[in-house]
């Protein structure tokens, strides 16, 4: 009731500003082309951890016999799908969660509608969750007209301003990097949703979803992600010092030439370019997918490492990220990372003071940002390694936190010496 309630207000917030809230586009996937084909499929998949393996190829193959009949009604009535936008494909993917949401409230009984509810629940909220974020980036387009880019690209001088080379380190790949560096930026999702099957695999056996996993972590950065950048409204490098910014940019600098250390400023911007910058939440849940790999084979390890640093690639190289909010966002999610582990395991006091350190920290980021851009860009040499620091510090707390709250393997039983036979 919460979250339909959350998602009510939003979608009155978006026709406030005469657009389409997220239940409105969500509902319109369920006939027309859907923006992510690849993330209804995942999320369906999501969805089919409580599934048996028959029950699983039943949904897919109904799933894809639904967009198969989509296909061909759409050639018949040739029906193209937007310019940029939209897969032929995920409608099926959409059809059988809201089908199986049907069948648990008529169909089923007890431990088992709750717990096929709980599937569909999940497999939704992750679709929701990119319509949710969608209506946040428009409404902080709308409501904060100035931005505090200068601020933070002053900062950005202490550690040496890596957008500026992981640009010109992208171009120089020419078309051997950008796309994979592409891909990798928009099927985020998609890799969390790999993460999440590894995670919840034992669910139909158990009949039971674990304390934690990360698609709680996920859902939860996008939720608090856009409370910040209503406080800390950024646009980003390309926009501020890059074409993309068109007659608003300050200068065309981004990524041949460092900004100039001026006195920064809040400066106007249009309304719809999104303030979704600081914190990076693309790096933060890129972290997210990293840590919760880590418990996973080592093929998975890997994978989140390559996911990890492809898409930090992705996100200083394209010019939507400075380096200063990339290393807010690893703390960022360190900080939510330990209050849904403590939250799952019952809070003490190492969590309490885990998740008000790394809080600390975060909001220090902030304020330094904010009010002294100057003295971290003239003093790099003290003020670059400070951040780095800090960040660090965070992480290592992180990790000797947990592992004490790893459970204790319990020791192998001795066998009990035998009296010797005469």
């Amino acid at each position: 009731m919460v979250a339909l309630g959350f998602l009510i207000a939003l979608e009155i917030a978006a026709r406030h500003y005469g657009q389409q809230g997220p239940i409105t586009n969500q509902a319109k996937e369920v006939i027309f082309f859907p923006k992510s084909g690849p993330l209804l499929y995942g999320s369906m998949a999501l969805m089919m951890v409580v599934f048996t393996w028959r029950e699983r190829l039943i949904a897919t193959g109904v799933a894809v016999g639904i967009d198969i009949v989509f296909t061909l009604v759409r050639w018949a009535v040739d029906a193209k799908t937007p310019a940029g936008y939209g897969h032929p494909f995920g409608n099926g993917a959409l059809w059988v969660m809201l089908g199986c949401a049907v069948i648990a409230v008529t169909r089923r009984t007890g431990r088992e509608r709750a717990l096929l509810l709980k599937g569909v629940g999940l497999g939704l909220l992750l679709v929701t969750g990119r319509k949710t974020g969608d209506t946040w980036l428009l409404i902080t387009a709308k409501t904060r007209p100035t931005v505090l880019d200068q601020y933070v690209a002053t900062a950005d001088h202490a550690l040496g301003n890596p957008s500026w080379l992981a640009g010109r380190i992208i171009e120089a790949t020419g078309s051997i990097g950008t796309p994979l560096l592409q891909w990798v930026y928009i099927q985020l999702a998609v890799a969390a949703v790999v993460v999440s099957l590894y995670q919840l695999r034992h669910v139909a056996v158990e009949r039971r979803f674990p304390s934690h996993h990360l698609v709680r972590t996920f859902l939860v950065i996008g939720l608090l992600g856009p409370a910040i950048y209503m406080i800390f409204p950024v646009v980003g490098p390309i926009f501020i010092y890059g074409t993309d910014g068109g007659q608003w940019a300050v200068a065309n600098l981004w990524p041949d030439t460092p900004p100039p250390l001026d006195a920064p400023h809040h400066m106007p911007f249009n309304e719809v370019t999104p303030r979704n910058c600081m914190p990076s939440l693309h790096t933060a849940w890129a972290t997210a997918i990293f840590i919760h790999s880590l418990r996973g084979p080592r093929i998975l390890q890997f994978f989140g490492v390559f996911w990890l640093i492809t898409t930090l690639g992705a996100t200083l190289g394209f010019g939507y990220h400075y380096g200063a909010d990339i290393i807010a966002g690893v703390v960022f999610t360190l900080t939510i990372e330990a209050a849904l582990r403590s939250q799952a395991r019952g809070w003490d006091r190492s969590g309490i003071q885990l998740v008000a350190y790394g809080t600390t920290v975060f909001a220090a980021f902030l304020l330094s940002y904010r009010y002294i851009p100057m003295q971290m860009a003239e003093l790099p040499w003290v003020f670059g390694p400070l951040l780095i620091l800090a960040m660090t510090s965070v992480i290592y707390a992180y990790i000797r936190t947990t592992r004490k709250w790893e459970p204790k393997a319990a020791p192998a039983p001795q066998p009990e010496p035998q009296p010797e036979l005469v």
